[in-house]
């Protein structure tokens, strides 16, 4: 897609080959951005990877580091001075935070805090996006969230994300950082190498003409939001900032379908949609996931407004997209 406004512009994205970051890296390219991507390890079947094997960027360069390391984060911010970084990089699997707390506290909150830091020692004029997380709501009785509801996270992962969003915000604030914060439902789409999570494992089942596994009792309820109205948002989002239009220095937004929908009823969606309806979702849990949110969804309404922004795919049309590409590459 053409878009002038990105050509040639210096961005940094951290976590460049994970699910979301993968996307807006070649999105950004496809715009002919520079991009410099930062990665902790390689991931063969990340969709960046994918795509580099189909086409190589000469507008790409990948450095391999660790984003805890303050020396490696403040010597890329003081030899790059990116115009604009997306800082996606991230411990993303609650399952995993929660059985192992220590390394996500530290890639989520020690990570973001030197992120923030080189920017504001030695590249103040970078423009800063960064991913925060529905999850950093915690529970609340009101639905759907605003921006404006509390911050009270109570398990490992939500309260990584709470507080690399609160240090966004400060930072924004008190240093006059320009900086901003994304709150994301549960996104899916193509080449979501984390097959712990329900739409790519259900996908793998129905693949391999099994049953889909749901780990609770079927009645959470969540917002799944598709890729590409993802990426649409950081860019809108990281161009409005770059701009400095509405005021969105120092803001988070809220970025969802606001039409949530139980876990039972999404497996069997995927079931109707893939033709499989024979196959009947295995339920393990007859109650509650300790750790986990029952349930959460979003209102964008603040993004509508300030940005522009709106959904374009429907839940059936993004599914209907991820499938399409899993049967094309899935591996059985």
């Amino acid at each position: 897609m053409r878009d002038d406004f990105w050509k040639d512009k210096k961005i940094i994205i951290t976590g460049a080959n994970g699910f979301l970051a993968s996307h807006i890296t070649i999105s950004l390219l496809q715009r002919q951005a520079k991009v410099i991507g930062i990665i902790k390890e390689d991931i063969p079947l990340s969709f960046l990877n994918i795509k580099l094997k189909e086409k190589k960027y000469k507008n790409l360069k990948m450095v391999k580091g660790d984003i805890v390391n303050y020396a490696f984060i403040k010597k890329l911010f003081k030899n790059y001075k990116p115009d604009v970084c997306f800082h996606l990089a991230a411990q993303a699997i609650v399952g995993s935070a929660n059985k192992s707390p220590i390394p996500t506290l530290k890639t989520n909150i020690l990570g973001t805090w030197n992120i923030l830091e080189a920017v504001r020692a030695y590249s103040s004029k970078t423009k800063l996006i960064v991913a925060s997380s529905d999850k950093a709501y915690g529970e609340h009785k009101r639905l759907p969230y605003t921006e404006d509801a509390a911050l009270q996270a109570q398990h490992p992962y939500d309260a990584s994300k709470a507080c690399a969003d609160i240090l966004t915000r400060t930072y924004a604030h008190t240093y006059n950082l320009a900086a901003t914060v994304t709150r994301c439902a549960n996104i899916y789409g193509p080449a979501d190498p984390n097959f712990s999570r329900i739409i790519p494992d259900t996908i793998r089942s129905i693949a391999l003409n099994k049953e889909p596994v749901i780990r609770s009792d079927g009645t959470p309820i969540r917002d799944y939001i598709y890729i590409e109205d993802v990426v649409c948002a950081y860019l809108c989002l990281a161009k409005a900032l770059y701009l400095n239009k509405n005021n969105v220095r120092g803001e988070a937004f809220n970025f969802g379908t606001g039409k949530p929908i139980s876990v039972l009823k999404l497996v069997r969606l995927i079931l109707k949609l893939s033709g499989k309806n024979k196959l009947k979702p295995k339920i393990l849990s007859k109650g509650k996931i300790k750790g986990e949110i029952d349930r959460q969804y979003l209102s964008s309404k603040k993004a509508n407004r300030i940005l522009r922004w709106h959904c374009r795919y429907s839940l059936a049309e993004g599914l209907n997209k991820t499938l399409h590409w899993y049967r094309a590459h899935l591996r059985t």
